[in-house]
């Protein structure tokens, strides 16, 4: 269910009948956290939300009990300053909004934050921590990109694992004929001069050798983990019913 196409007296009904018999809690809000932010010549700005929908949609399908919330897509893009097109809340304004969503969703059994924008790790990072020492139900998930130790390509940002991603959720959406190497630049570099200065394309890694194929691949990894992940950290009630 999509907690925007239901009513308040729906979803009460789906948390008064919430406890199995196992104990296992329900339902729990996924939120798909994006950004609004240039990638590349090549890729849509919405890049990060679309990977965050399209992770929740299909994770819903793959265990009970979940509910897909509001999708957060202008969060702390503050690094893609100077791009046509990025919108950013700041680091701070981020963590605030993540904490004050958390605290008002306390009619779930939890809520997961399912992060398609590596920049906003920090701010989610802080707001769940707080989350979690008020004693509320909260889960940060960011997809596990294969890293240049395991063979994976040198992509921070817009480079190949971003495109093959887009090239299988939405292929309309990439202008391959306008992809472009970029630069190979390391987190500090973007965090003190931010990406402009560092890559005037907007593209931090390769493009080169992206496909639909390899997208797949991606998407099918990151949405077993995340399943994995909610499974392993779902509340249980410690009186289940029966």
């Amino acid at each position: 269910m999509r907690l925007g196409d239901a009513t308040w007296n729906e979803v009460g009904t789906l948390v008064d009948n919430g406890i199995e018999a196992d104990g296992v809690r329900s339902p729990i809000l996924l939120i798909p956290v994006g950004s609004t932010e240039q990638h590349g010549p090549h890729l849509p700005i919405a890049t990060d939300t679309l990977v965050a929908e399209e992770i929740v949609a299909r994770a819903i399908h793959r265990t009970d009990g979940l509910m897909v919330g509001p999708t957060l897509a202008i969060t702390s893009s503050g690094e893609h300053a100077g791009f046509p097109g990025t919108l950013s809340i700041g680091s701070d304004v981020m963590a605030q909004v993540v904490l004050e969503l958390g605290r008002s969703a306390d009619w779930a059994a939890g809520v997961v934050f399912v992060n398609g924008h590596g920049g906003n790790y920090s701010a989610v990072s802080k707001a769940v921590a707080t989350l979690c020492n008020e004693d509320r139900s909260a889960m940060a998930w960011w997809p596990k990109w294969p890293s240049r130790a395991d063979g994976g390509p040198a992509d921070l940002h817009a480079g190949r694992i971003e495109t093959s991603l887009l090239l299988a959720i939405d292929p309309g959406l990439v202008r391959l004929e306008l992809a472009v190497p970029g630069a190979d630049a390391d987190i500090a570099a973007l965090r003190s001069d931010g990406v402009k200065a560092v890559s005037p394309s907007g593209v931090l890694g390769d493009p080169t050798g992206a496909s639909g194929r390899e997208g797949e691949r991606f998407v099918t990894t990151f949405v077993d983990d995340l399943v994995n992940e909610i499974e392993a950290w779902r509340p249980i009630d410690p009186t289940p019913a029966g």
